[in-house]
């Protein structure tokens, strides 16, 4: 993109090089699940061991010679590392395989590229792009001399890259403006779903999870889903009613995946802040995974990095056609209450448990009943209709009124506290549960 590379072809060749448990440790599945996903085929896989990545070139030269012999033979013009190479590895590596080489970071930021679809999506992928390729300009024009000066062609002027840095900073400015006024769209959108008291379920997971088939299933849309990483990158937000709650918006978010670069998950917290602030999260797991365990704290690790582990969350076991024995269940916590449920969404097994479930877990975090307040409780009312937590109004005999009202109990606990009237008034048996 800024200095003369080969152009990539459909095949490459893979590097993945293990090292002792740590951060450098990556999954050579999941590595070809990623190349496979990017629409690339796997000529070769050339596989090591080292106890440290290598300064200057990653890997030692023995398995240096190796990776060049595969391009030599099999013609490739693209080589992939599973792993997070720096910019000046990246170029050395360029230089003695004369071929184009892409780290994980770049292969999983194309794959984006490839995914997106709406204009928040593009512009969220372009931004994580110009801030990847920021780094890798020192020596992407190292051949060229700086430009000149102004008046009379003298001093020294800027190099070529100093001047892609200030455009790409241009750029980004341009781009976090636009994604700015996108994340007040949606603000907007999230304060009208809470002022009408609609709970937000947002699904979470491991990408290739099943998320998206779930999301069709339960909610009848058409959203995108296929056997491969990051089928979904665009975030789909579908109405859908669960029984005894009424509608809620159900969210189909990006899948997230182990050393998730940290610059995704900053170009995409606008979108990401959907799963932040939703009432309930459902966190679809693939039952039949080897690696199910380390997948779920994968998960968990990213959820922590954008403030969403202390959301309430309902776990989805997905894919129990693929698990021999397993039926469709849901599992009970000590209080009675739903942390788990059993399901297949390809065979539409199970989704009357996971509506269930969501009824009975967000029953738990609204406040929905007639309540009957004096005259003299006139800020309550107003605030509840500010709200627009007021279903229907009626006036008693005796003056008082009578309200049908469905908000959230924390939303309706700082109202009561605001316009100085006792919890116990109203929910004395819920008391303790609210000031924990």
């Amino acid at each position: 993109m800024f200095f003369e590379r080969p152009d990539s072809g459909e095949g490459a060749i893979l590097v993945h090089i293990d090292f002792p448990e740590g951060a450098e440790k990556e999954d050579p599945r999941e590595f070809e699940e990623l190349v496979r996903s990017a629409g690339l085929d796997t000529l070769s896989l050339v596989t090591g061991t080292r106890s440290t990545p290598d300064p200057r070139i990653y890997i030692g030269k023995g398995k240096l010679e190796e990776v060049r012999e595969a391009v030599e033979f099999y013609e490739a013009e693209l080589v992939l590392f599973n792993h997070a190479l720096s910019p000046s590895q990246q170029r050395n590596l360029e230089v003695e395989l004369e071929c184009r080489v892409v780290d994980r970071t770049g292969l999983i930021l194309d794959i984006f590229a490839q995914r997106a679809r709406t204009h928040e999506g593009k512009l969220q992928v372009e931004l994580a792009q110009l801030q990847y390729q920021a780094t890798r300009l020192v020596h992407g024009w190292s051949h060229l001399d700086r430009q000149k000066g102004g008046y009379g062609m003298r001093g020294t002027g800027e190099t070529q890259s100093e001047a892609d840095r200030r455009m790409l900073r241009d750029r980004e400015k341009v781009i976090n403006k636009r994604l700015a006024k996108v994340q007040s769209q949606r603000d907007q959108g999230r304060r009208a779903r809470k002022r009408s008291a609609t709970p937000t379920v947002s699904l979470v997971g491991y990408t290739n999870a099943g998320k998206s088939t779930l999301f069709n299933a339960i909610t009848n849309a058409e959203v995108y889903a296929a056997d491969q990483l990051f089928a979904t990158l665009d975030p789909t937000l579908r109405r859908m009613n669960v029984p005894g709650m009424g509608e809620i918006v159900l969210v189909d978010t990006v899948g997230f995946i182990r050393h998730l670069p940290h610059k995704l998950v900053e170009a995409f917290k606008a979108t990401l802040q959907e799963t932040k602030e939703a009432d309930l999260l459902l966190h679809v797991i693939d039952c039949a995974d080897d690696d199910r365990q380390l997948n779920m704290e994968q998960v968990e690790i990213v959820l922590d990095e954008i403030e969403a582990l202390d959301r309430p969350t309902l776990q989805v076991f997905n894919k129990i056609d693929m698990v021999p024995g397993a039926t469709s269940k849901i599992d009970r916590d000590e209080k009675g209450l739903p942390w788990r449920v059993w399901v297949s969404a390809k065979d539409r097994n199970g989704l009357e448990l996971v509506h269930q479930a969501i009824g009975e877990l967000l029953s738990t975090t609204l406040f929905e009943k007639v309540i009957e307040i004096e005259p003299k409780d006139g800020q309550l009312r107003s605030l509840l209709y500010a709200h627009n937590a007021v279903l229907s109004e009626s006036i008693e005999d005796n003056g008082n009124i009578k309200l049908e009202i469905r908000l959230e109990k924390d939303d309706f606990q700082r109202m009561l506290s605001r316009a100085g009237v006792p919890v116990e008034r109203y929910i004395p048996q819920e008391k303790e549960d609210w000031q924990k």
